[in-house]
């Protein structure tokens, strides 16, 4: 399903719908727009429209307007083929997406063969840039990079305690507990548990009670925040005390609202908050004015479209494979709302740091994460 944007002028928007306009720069925002990860799929949304209006504002992309389109792959790797080969049919020369690396892997060969450039500001799957595509980028860090983080955390912290590793049999969350038990076997400990759910399941008793006869006491989980949330909830229903270690994919306030108080002491991976950073303050103002918290990918996605409009006017040109060239060579660096970024020949950010982020209640009394270091 493709959402055409409200933010350029009506002109704009009538160029697009009727045969695209010379004069725009046409960016595809592609995610879960419904689904269980809709709460992403906003921020996706939200984060472009925001940076979009604040460009054509300022005159657009060396006097072109920006015009969005919106893609809703509803976390599903068909729909994602699908909204790529309608962004083709459209003409949309950049995307900014897709969120799950299932989705962003296959869709980015069909954005490949078609000289579209697509950045993702969340897919985090080693393969999606391992490939030797030309085209792909991302404004996020990998799951190899997390994963030792997550790893070294066990390690340090939690060894002897009897472990579980739990995926939900995605591109993601198989990548990323794979890395994880990969360093920590090395390290010598060895999982009581390696066990696979079903994204969209909502009963894990049998699960939970395989782990309790385990005796397990700390539980690591690659996958979303909604799974997360019920494995974890339900887990503090049974008795189970364990400890859950997640990725990135928790990082949503959709997790605390669906785990409740049993959310407390969780821990995940994510880079710094970047809502922090100085450079952000007037967009996450911005944000807050309009009554939109941009928590967790809002900020990527903004920063995507600033690392497009970067390459498109150091490149002097709005040819994507161009654009690819010059991001790749820019060593100076683009300042974005995440900080300065510099992306390697795989399209890699160069400078990606990880830490680890424990959930607590707030004073307020809901459940939001706090780094720990």
């Amino acid at each position: 399903m493709i959402i055409k944007s409200t933010i350029s002028t009506v002109l704009g928007v009538f160029l697009f719908t009727t045969g695209i306009a010379r004069a725009d720069i046409v960016v595809g925002v592609a995610g879960p727009l419904t689904g269980p990860n809709a709460a992403v799929g906003e921020q996706f949304m939200k984060g472009a429209e925001k940076a979009a209006a604040a460009m054509n504002a300022a005159g657009g992309i060396n006097g072109e307007k920006i015009v969005l389109s919106f893609g809703d792959d509803a976390s599903d790797p068909k729909q994602g083929i699908s909204v790529a080969n309608k962004f083709v049919a459209d003409g949309v020369s950049f995307v900014i997406g897709h969120y799950n690396s299932g989705v962003s892997i296959p869709a980015s060969n069909v954005y490949a063969e078609n000289g579209i450039l697509e950045i993702t500001p969340g897919s985090t799957n080693p393969d999606f840039t391992e490939r030797g595509l030309w085209n792909t980028f991302r404004v996020c860090g990998r799951d190899d990079q997390q994963g030792a983080v997550a790893a070294n955390y066990i390690i340090q912290k939690l060894k002897g305690k009897p472990l579980a590793i739990i995926d939900d049999k995605t591109a993601y969350g198989v990548g990323i507990s794979s890395e994880v038990k990969k360093a920590v076997n090395a390290a010598g400990i060895n999982e009581v548990i390696r066990e696979g759910i079903t994204v969209g399941d909502k009963d894990y008793a049998v699960l939970i009670s395989k782990m309790k006869a385990a005796g397990v006491q700390v539980i690591y989980f690659g996958g979303l925040y909604t799974e997360g949330g019920l494995i974890v909830r339900q887990a503090a229903d049974q008795g189970l005390k364990a400890v859950l270690i997640a990725g990135d994919g928790i990082t949503s306030s959709e997790f605390g609202q669906i785990a409740g108080k049993a959310a407390e002491g969780t821990l995940m991976t994510f880079a710094p908050d970047p809502r922090l950073n100085p450079r952000a303050r007037e967009v996450v103002d911005a944000f807050r004015k309009d009554g939109f918290e941009p928590e967790t990918y809002t900020l990527y996605a903004y920063a995507a479209l600033e690392v497009l409009k970067a390459g498109i006017e150091h490149s002097g040109s709005a040819d994507p494979q161009e654009v690819a060239d010059t991001l790749k060579n820019t060593n100076e660096g683009i300042e974005t709302v995440l900080g300065n970024l510099r992306f390697d020949e795989k399209g890699d950010r160069r400078d990606q740091d990880y830490t680890m982020y424990e959930w607590k209640t707030d004073a307020t009394g809901a459940m939001t994460y706090y780094m720990i270091h």
